[in-house]
């Protein structure tokens, strides 16, 4: 007889069952948890605090690192939380609430990436329209979008994914409730919600990454064509740290959503979701700030002020 969804729960496995070994992640986790907050956080109070950096590409930074906390909050707790209490049941209801938010997170930053992408290509493409294309109003409607699309999305997929019926194993073989794992828990044929990750989700989830592509390969062709080498050597550099934070996104992604479920890898997909839902976020910060010369600058500055301040 299959139980009542509604009053199941789940049992997340997390990563292992050994007291040494659980000891260490916990530390780990904890620590890269640590450093994602408060390297996003200084992110956001640098671009907040320095008037420098109030332009459309800081504004995109500044929210991208408002999402990658937010992203990383919604497993990393939990996860510390099963490492060290061994309290590793979740609530059907908090189930599909934490993959609510994941999902819909997930997809907020890859649009947001977008828009950075979007930014990149009026800027070196169009630098004389660059203040009037990319205009408060717009660089707005782009977040906010973003958040909206992302929200429908991932509120589709954890309605179809909740409507189906999970019977005698309700271990989750996995550090947080995913839509991969979830699919592969149930007794239901899952065709149908295969189907519409491969097509909905691909529209969703492909569209800003081809973007993204198309894009880079229209701001390569024009740096080549019109910049010097010196010229090059700068306009690249200012593309290059957006460009290591898509392939590590997307990369990570696409290995783990677009396949069929009989070819999911337990093992191998925890650690790769590791690399997209935990250490992308923190990896980030460091990205933009110290292969970025204005936020060296800025964070300079700041240091400066805080240190005059306290000597007065």
């Amino acid at each position: 007889m299959e139980p009542n969804n509604q009053t199941m729960e789940f049992i997340l496995l997390g990563f292992t069952d050994h007291p040494q070994k659980s000891i260490g992640m916990f530390l780990l986790f904890l620590i890269i948890y640590v450093i994602t907050l408060i390297g996003n956080i200084i992110i956001m109070m640098v671009i907040r605090c320095e008037p420098d950096l109030d332009t459309p590409m800081y504004f995109f930074i500044s929210n991208l690192s408002f999402v990658d906390i937010c992203f990383t909050t919604v497993t990393v707790p939990r996860l510390l939380a099963n490492i060290l209490m061994e309290v590793r049941s979740i609530s059907f209801a908090a189930c599909f609430t934490q993959m609510y938010f994941f999902v819909a997170l997930g997809i907020t930053e890859s649009f947001i990436l977008a828009a950075m992408a979007y930014d990149r290509w009026v800027a070196i493409c169009k630098p004389l329209r660059y203040t009037e294309v990319m205009n408060p109003r717009l660089c707005k409607g782009l977040v906010a979008g973003s958040w909206l699309t992302a929200s429908l999305h991932s509120l589709l997929h954890s309605i179809t994914i909740s409507k189906l019926s999970y019977c005698a194993d309700n271990r989750i073989h996995h550090f947080f409730c995913d839509m991969t794992a979830l699919l592969k828990l149930s007794c239901s044929n899952t065709s149908n919600n295969e189907l519409l990750i491969f097509t909905e989700g691909s529209l969703v989830i492909m569209s800003p990454f081809v973007f993204i592509l198309v894009s880079y390969v229209i701001i390569v062709s024009s740096i080549l064509r019109l910049y010097s080498g010196e010229g090059r050597r700068r306009t690249f550099s200012t593309c290059s740290s957006h460009l290591t934070v898509v392939s590590l996104f997307y990369g990570t992604i696409i290995f783990i959503y677009f396949r069929p479920t009989l070819s999911y890898s337990l093992q191998y997909d925890r650690i790769v979701s590791v690399v997209y839902s935990i250490i992308t976020p923190m990896l980030n910060p460091f990205i933009y700030s110290l292969r970025n010369k204005e936020v060296r600058e800025a964070v300079r500055k700041i240091t400066q002020r805080i240190i005059s301040s306290k000597e007065k």
